[in-house]
């Protein structure tokens, strides 16, 4: 029933099977069933129809499957949601976006209110907040508007006294359209615009973008340009997993570790700006290759910058993770358990820190991680520690990985002619950001031009993980939560 195809490698449209939705969808709760993982679930408006694709992941074989089904506008369906619950979130932006209606689904809200949504009559000032009844319950409301320079969402309490009962987090504050925009940027910009997605994963989103670009085109990448890509990648990861520790820190005035976490990530985004010009590595990646290239000396100067870093890294997270006072506030706090990890759908380091083992890189390997291998770390309790700790492990893997390929730069060109997009094609593209599994989408037209780009940023399937780890807690914990999970707004809203 499925079309099976690899990562990063286009395929022929007439070649993505189309069946009824009601023999399609045995099969879909089947596969989630057994393992395989939602990547999208979003709809194609053709001629008064509208066309919904499926997209599972297949860890355990490197593949994707791709199948599709057409529905009338104004159509319902027996939602997935129900037994699938990591289509939760799916289902409601396909909703939004379409009008296709998810019969059944628990929890039927918008999630960003596109300008180009399909009930415009529903608004954010008339969201549907969730309500609890009882003497002892009330409510407390955060945002949009924060106290610091963070973005803008609105988060809503149910609260028994100082213990959490329920969280409801309303994005969609930060919507601008993004996906739109592709369509109507020229080729000149749309690097630009993939980088701007979510501002901490500029390299993430742009690697993303550009590996989209080049599958639906037929364009080869060196594998210099890959492993600069993939240094750009790693550098990245190093950096914000370290900005993370330091802002967790900062949460349970563990101030030495704020202060040294806070100055080593600015030597590790220092040396994306070594290579690139940009501490956050903007315009390394472009369709084709990498932009910058790594000489011997800048190659050995990255090696010793992420040495340095690391070693008073690794120094200060032995005794952060040693200390009494730390482990009592981050252990058994915000738990997210391997089961409801799963379901739920989450990616990345939050799905890794409950125990499930994910990780594009090593799972869906493209590009240098087919040279340079990756280890799949995870934790199993699911708490702030884990969250935290599980950062600590991932910069020492990041900065392992930075200097083997440092030291190990293949000859070749750096940036390739990108070829015109090819027609009627359709291509997946994932790679594992610093929060976890990215995906562009890009679907073209009969005349080459890209018809449909469809964007996840791992934050669209987390939300809801912090939403069910603060459960059971003192509100007094949710800032720190929020920070073991650092989930992006512009990044969902998109």
């Amino acid at each position: 029933m499925f079309k099976t195809i690899r990562n990063q490698k286009a395929v022929a449209l007439k070649e993505i099977p189309e069946l009824p939705f009601q023999q399609l969808r045995p099969e879909i709760l089947a596969l989630c069933g057994s393992g395989k993982r939602v990547v999208g679930f979003f709809g194609v408006k053709e001629e008064n129809a509208i066309r919904v694709y499926t997209v599972l992941a297949d860890d355990d074989e490197a593949s994707i499957l791709l199948a599709s089904s057409v529905f009338d506008a104004g159509a319902s369906y027996p939602c997935l949601t129900q037994e699938a619950l990591q289509f939760a979130a799916f289902e409601r932006e396909l909703w939004e976006e379409t009008g296709l209606i998810p019969e059944g689904h628990p929890w039927l809200k918008p999630v960003r209110y596109g300008h180009d949504r399909h009930d415009r009559a529903q608004t954010m000032e008339s969201y549907p907040f969730y309500k609890m009844k009882g003497e002892q319950v009330h409510e407390v409301a955060v945002g949009p508007v924060h106290a610091g320079i963070i973005e803008p969402g609105h988060f809503r309490f149910m609260c028994a006294g100082e213990k959490i009962e329920h969280l409801e987090i309303q994005p969609g504050y930060q919507h601008r359209g993004v996906e739109a925009l592709f369509l109507k940027a020229g080729k000149t910009y749309m690097p630009q615009l993939a980088e701007s997605i979510a501002g901490d994963t500029t390299v993430g989103h742009s690697m993303a973008y550009c590996s989209l670009v080049e599958s639906l085109s037929g364009t080869m990448v060196s594998r210099r340009a890959n492993v600069i890509r993939a240094i750009g990648l790693e550098l990245e990861r190093a950096a914000v997993h370290t900005g993370d520790l330091a802002a967790i820190s900062n949460d349970i005035a563990y101030l030495p570790g704020n202060s040294v976490f806070g100055d080593n990530r600015t030597t590790i985004i220092n040396t994306s700006l070594l290579i690139c010009g940009s501490r956050f590595g903007r315009g390394l990646i472009r369709p084709g290759g990498a932009a910058f290239d790594i000489g011997p000396d800048t190659a050995k100067q990255v090696v010793r910058n992420v040495d340095r870093a690391f070693s008073r890294i690794e120094e200060m997270c032995e005794k952060m993770f040693t200390s009494a006072s730390v482990l009592s506030r981050l252990q058994h706090t915000g738990t997210v358990t391997h089961e409801t990890a799963a379901r739920a759908g989450l990616t990345g380091l939050a799905a890794r820190a409950s125990g499930v083992k994910i990780d594009v890189r090593a799972d869906h390997p493209t590009g240098a991680y087919n040279n340079f291998t990756v280890r799949k770390q995870t934790m199993a309790d699911g708490d702030v520690f884990a969250r935290a700790y599980l950062r600590y492990m991932e910069i020492r893997q990041a900065v392992s990985l930075v200097k083997e390929m440092a030291d190990n730069l293949p000859h070749g060109p750096l940036l390739e002619k990108t070829q015109q997009l090819l027609p009627s094609m359709m291509a997946v593209s994932m790679v594992e950001g610093w929060r976890g599994g990215i995906a562009h989408i890009g679907i073209t037209g009969a005349d080459g031009a890209m018809k449909r780009i469809k964007i996840k940023d791992p934050s669209f399937n987390n939300w809801i993980g912090l939403a069910l780890a603060v459960r059971n807690n003192g509100i007094s914990d949710f800032p720190l939560c929020n920070k073991s999970f650092d989930l992006s707004y512009c990044g969902n809203d998109l």
